[in-house]
């Protein structure tokens, strides 16, 4: 036998020796690779995963916007509008306003259908995780998508069935936050499945544009019927969310493991070696010893380490940013409309650029918490310097259209980038530690954990901005402004 026919040992970039048995690869940690890698069948899925899930949750916050376009039109200054005279009663100050809309408390009542829409988003996310790991992902997002497009299009039809009840649309908005809760532990659980770490904050902060996507073409979508038929803001919505349910039915993949391919390398450790608690380590070696029937117990022995590790400090940090978020997500269009005396339609697409600011804010924090390793610290410094973007987009955000541009760009980039941060790349982070051992049902649970946290915020920011825009909008602003500092402040405990 001639040399030629012995192997030849030659060093390559993938292994050291070429001759040893070629392993199956895993998604590597770069941008291209998490979307294309040699085996093309596994490289397809992940991108077209990426897509749908893009997709889902764009129609899950772009049914949730029309009320905050739509609530000034529920509600306007009739002083300035021409009456039609053969129009039935008196009270020439409300004529052109719906019932029951058309009162002086009218910001409460407001606020009381938005929080019955978070304040029931906020309760089922907490259970949501754990339906989400017992029941198939397709199954359970196609459900939501086509009772959340149920509820939206009931609201909606309030304006052609002619109801002015509070108890109706406070109800139905109560009903959809419920169901609403299906979004986004299963989407991030999906995502979470077929992606590894890498630039995982990178990837998840362009996807994560979703949200603002979403507002946006809620916003859009809602302002072409608004002033002229405002129940068809929130039956085109639906209608969408509900067809994206379709969608999922039929094409969703849930796992690499589905379809052939191979998993992610997930085990992460993202917080500090000396939170993790010895108590738990000790005990799980014990359970381990008893056998695979304690994997319950192991399993939320791993949970309990995680939550320790930094879930609560995450989930805390959630909270106060998106108060700021959501009361901006709602009440922003009525701001404009009241302060720069803009109409329904106008306030709605001037305020799609706080969210055109937020896909970039989210985009950016990802990459630089990537690039830094840092993800508490990316939030704290973009959470600090959204303080005094926040009170200088008040006293002269509106003094010229120049101005009301650039500060909605950098406020909504300030207030959504650790937001997003949190929700998509930490919370995947968290949900696939080393300590979890790989037990994918984590990852949807995580999830729940800190949104629904994070949701309690969501429900008191518009709730709180309900109570006290009466007393004026400076002490709105002063109210997220305070909230901005406390959210940077538990990072730090």
């Amino acid at each position: 036998m001639n040399s030629s026919e012995y192997p030849v040992l030659v060093p390559t970039k993938k292994s050291s020796l070429s001759v040893l048995p070629t392993v199956q690869t895993r998604p590597c940690e770069q941008l291209f690779s998490f979307l294309f890698s040699s085996d093309l069948s596994s490289g397809w899925y992940r991108g077209f995963t990426l897509f749908l899930t893009f997709l889902f949750y764009t129609s899950y916050h772009l049914s949730r916007k029309p009320i905050s376009i739509v609530k000034s039109e529920l509600h306007k200054n009739c002083s300035t509008l021409i009456r039609p005279p053969n129009l039935n009663g008196t009270d020439n100050e409300t004529w052109c306003d719906w019932a029951p809309f058309d009162q002086d408390n009218y910001q409460t009542l407001f606020g009381a259908v938005d929080n019955s829409f978070l304040v029931a988003y906020a309760i089922g996310m907490f259970f949501s995780g754990i339906f989400g790991e017992r029941v198939p992902l397709r199954y359970y997002l196609t459900t939501g998508m086509l009772l959340s497009g149920l509820f939206t299009c009931l609201f909606g039809l309030g304006f052609y069935w002619n109801i002015h009840s509070i108890w109706y649309y406070a109800f139905v908005q109560a009903m959809n936050g419920l169901v609403q809760t299906t979004g986004w532990p299963a989407v991030v659980a999906c995502v979470g499945n077929w992606f590894g770490k890498g630039k995982r904050g990178f990837i998840m902060g362009v996807w994560n544009s979703h949200t603002s996507v979403g507002n946006i073409l809620g916003s859009l979508i809602a302002g072409v019927f608004v002033s002229s038929a405002w129940g068809m803001s929130f039956i085109v919505p639906g209608i969408i969310i509900a067809s994206t349910g379709i969608l999922c039915f039929f094409f969703l993949v849930e796992k690499p493991e589905d379809v052939g391919c191979s998993p992610p390398q997930h085990h992460v450790s993202i917080t500090k070696e000396h939170m993790k608690p010895l108590l738990f380590g000790f005990l799980r070696i014990i359970f381990e010893r008893q056998g695979p029937e304690k994997g319950m117990f192991l399993f939320l022995l791993s949970l309990c380490d995680i939550i320790l590790q930094g879930v609560m400090e995450f989930s805390l940090c959630l909270l106060f940013a998106k108060l700021v978020s959501y009361t901006f997500l709602y009440w922003l269009p009525l701001y404009i409309s009241n302060v720069a005396h803009f109409d329904p339609k106008e306030a709605g697409d001037m305020s799609t650029l706080f969210d055109v600011g937020g896909i970039v804010g989210g985009v950016v924090a990802g990459l630089v918490s990537d690039q830094t390793g840092g993800r508490a610290s990316t939030c704290c410094v973009m959470l600090i310097v959204a303080a005094p973007m926040l009170f200088l987009y008040n006293h002269i955000g509106q003094h010229s259209l120049g101005t009301t541009i650039g500060m909605l760009l950098v406020c909504g980039a300030l207030v959504n980038g650790p937001y997003a941060l949190i929700t998509t790349a930490v919370s995947a982070d968290l949900g696939t530690h080393e300590s979890l051992r790989g037990n994918s049902r984590a990852l949807s649970t995580v999830t729940a954990i800190i949104d629904g946290t994070g949701s309690i915020g969501a429900a008191l920011g518009p709730l709180l901005a309900g109570l006290i825009s009466p007393t004026g909008w400076n002490n709105v602003f002063f109210m997220l402004i305070t909230a901005d500092i406390l959210a940077c402040l538990v990072m730090k405990t």
